[in-house]
């Protein structure tokens, strides 16, 4: 039996504790609003979807992170090597790349732990792997409120199993009211609106739908119907002009008659505009994908102060995504793996920083107290003291 197939049983075979749930009492199922799979499908093919979902998890885990551990534990060396060993061996910044396009398009992603006793592997589950959430309600004779995840309920193409949230990393932001799923970006390009007996149709599919008639609109007027007057013309001379404009090429054709008549192509109305309403849309769409950075290539005239706002703006939506990031990597598996090797997670304080480690920059008082213990030589601290301002002269020598 394969090493991945002896982990996967393992995992499905753990009993109450992780693994399998032991629903007790009422619980409630919820089920995504939208299929999650209809999301991806919209990030799949739509390009202003996906540029901007990948615009936004690349600004929140494309620049990596590194590890630190608390430097006054005992075990400091000891707890970091295990975290580093652990984030190697499961290629945790590879997870988290294509965790972040899930999460932000869907709102959610689901990572199961194969040994959840012992974490050594994680699998990405598919996004609609999980047919269901079980919640168990608030233990208060007087309160009914869903408030606690006792399972995920897989699929039957999946094994249709219970799972235990311990068996589970659930990666969710923005959950609305006492939902046990999260809101991406894209779900509300997928929602149509109602509003008494008025409905509006979703942002996705109107936008489909226009991109799919602008290729019939363009064959129409590119090589428009023609309407042939032929004056007095005979039975067989109209018959003519039929078969001739019937079979003209798509790049039209040159029709001569050498009695009195007019060719009359169909053209749209100028009355018609149109592009308002185009560009509204366009402007929702933009919106409810929450970053202009892909206006940026598709639109001319942004000056490099519009750009910066936008960096800016961005940044404002990327900095709360990193933060739950962080903290769900530190809590899940930082702690996880620090107690299944027996210490404490409390006190190596296991903390993923963003963005590549920078060195520490000097300061004054370093460079002085460095002088002081003799770490550098007088001439190295000249040196370095220039940076810092100072002005400097070189001492006269005694004839």
């Amino acid at each position: 039996m394969s090493s991945a197939l002896h982990r996967l049983m393992e995992a499905f075979s753990v009993k109450p504790k992780s693994g399998y749930a032991s629903p007790q009492g009422t619980l409630v199922y919820e089920t995504p609003c939208l299929p999650l799979s209809d999301v991806v499908k919209l990030y799949q093919r739509d390009p202003t979807c996906k540029a901007s979902v990948d615009l936004l998890a690349a600004s929140a885990v494309g620049s990596g992170f590194y590890t630190t551990i608390n430097d006054n534990y005992e075990r400091a060396v000891q707890a970091k090597r295990i975290v580093d060993d652990f984030n190697e061996s499961v290629n945790l910044d590879a997870l988290l790349n294509d965790m972040a396009r899930m999460l932000i398009a869907c709102g959610n992603d689901f990572w199961l732990k194969l040994t959840p006793q012992n974490t050594k592997s994680l699998f990405r589950l598919p996004i609609d792997a999980v047919e269901h959430i079980e919640q168990s309600y608030l233990d208060q004779k007087t309160l009914k409120i869903p408030y606690k995840i006792e399972s995920y309920k897989l699929r039957f193409a999946y094994g249709g199993e219970n799972l235990d949230p311990q068996a589970i990393v659930h990666w969710r932001i923005n959950c609305l009211d006492y939902s046990g799923y999260g809101t991406g970006v894209l779900q509300v390009l997928l929602h149509s609106l109602a509003f008494a007996s008025d409905k509006r149709p979703a942002y996705a599919a109107m936008k489909a739908k226009i991109e799919r008639i602008m290729p019939k609109i363009f064959e129409k007027y590119a090589g428009p119907d023609v309407l042939a007057l032929l004056e007095r013309a005979d039975d067989d001379t109209i018959e003519q002009f039929q078969q001739a404009i019937k079979n003209r090429g798509e790049e039209g054709a040159w029709l001569f008659y050498n009695g009195k008549g007019d060719i009359r192509p169909v053209t749209i109305d100028p009355r018609a505009r149109f592009e308002y309403y185009v560009d509204h849309l366009i402007n929702q769409f933009y919106l409810g994908c929450e970053t202009p950075l892909p206006r940026l290539f598709s639109t001319p005239g942004f000056t490099e102060a519009s750009a910066n706002a936008a960096l800016e703006l961005q940044n404002m939506l990327i900095q709360p995504i990193q933060r739950y990031i962080k903290r769900q990597v530190e809590h899940e598996l930082f702690n996880t793996v620090l107690s299944q090797a027996g210490l404490d997670p409390s006190k190596a304080q296991a903390r993923l920083n963003w963005n590549p480690y920078k060195a520490k920059e000097a300061n004054m008082a370093d460079l002085l107290k460095a002088a002081e213990q003799g770490l550098i030589r007088q001439e190295e601290f000249r040196k370095n003291a220039t940076k810092f301002g100072w002005q400097l002269w070189d001492t006269p020598q005694q004839g």
